[in-house]
């Protein structure tokens, strides 16, 4: 039984694989646009990385995701990712709000996921 990990530095590693097991760090943007973009870039990391570890957004068993202002964010990042969900493909998910890493990142998602 071995753990591999993804794009490690002396802090973190961007992912992490147990057996089936995907494990993602908390991803965020890179650019400080609304919550919309935030969440897509967001996004597309995530997809970036699953396919690294030979899985994909339909994988995906558990989200966490993390919101500077659930108030005002909620409902446009959800559109972003319902969009982005294939039907019936929706993962168990808790959302939060939470004081992020720098005040211009809106969002950040943490997923974990199986092995296609």
């Amino acid at each position: 039984m071995t753990i591999h990990r993804i794009h490690s530095n002396d802090r973190l590693s961007a992912a992490a694989t147990f057996e089936a097991l995907v494990f993602l760090s908390g991803q965020v943007p890179t650019q400080s646009e609304d919550i919309a973009a935030q969440t897509q870039e967001v996004l597309n990391k995530i997809d970036a990385l699953l396919a690294e570890t030979d899985s994909d957004k339909d994988h995906i068993l558990n989200a966490t995701i993390y919101l500077q202002n659930i108030e005002r964010d909620f409902a446009p990042m959800n559109a972003v990712w319902s969009a982005w969900l294939s039907e019936g493909k929706a993962p168990t998910r808790t959302t939060l709000q939470a004081q992020l890493a720098r005040p211009q990142v809106l969002v950040e998602i943490s997923v974990i996921a199986v092995r296609r």
